[in-house]
């Protein structure tokens, strides 16, 4: 950007310099960028799409379980068995009573693999247990 220096007509000039503006708002999207990959949670598996899809208020976080297409089930980074699911549930729900499990499938899977994984999130004590499905449009 020029300037002009000396004498003139007119008098000083108001000119704004973007320059500072342009960096910091540079600086806030490559700052963005690098931690937003990083807000989610669980496991990361191909969600099956809703077809009908309900607002609701979120109170807290729900517990994420996810299965993923080799079988395996996580909670957050930790590998759980199918045995194991009923105790780490409980323990967190005592914690935490009334919280939401989620549970995510890959879309791979067959139903029962789910349903088994929800049934025991159940019977660990767990009262409102949903399915995580992607919203239209997402992919």
């Amino acid at each position: 950007m020029g300037m002009s220096v000396g004498g003139g007509e007119g008098g000083p000039r108001a000119e704004i310099n973007v320059t500072p503006l342009v960096d910091v708002v540079l600086v806030l999207l490559i700052i963005f960028m690098v931690v937003t990959p990083m807000l989610q949670k669980g496991k990361e598996v191909d969600l099956p799409t809703a077809q009908n899809i309900d607002e609701e208020v979120k109170e807290e976080e729900p517990l994420i379980i996810s299965v993923t297409k080799d079988h395996k089930i996580w909670m957050g980074q930790t590998e759980l068995t199918e045995v194991g699911i009923e105790k780490v549930v409980k323990d967190t729900l005592a914690r935490t009573p009334g919280r939401t499990v989620l549970v995510k499938g890959d879309r791979a899977l067959p139903v029962k693999d789910i349903r088994l994984v929800m049934h025991r999130v159940q019977q660990a004590g767990a009262k409102r247990v949903g399915l995580g499905v992607d919203q239209p449009g997402d992919k």
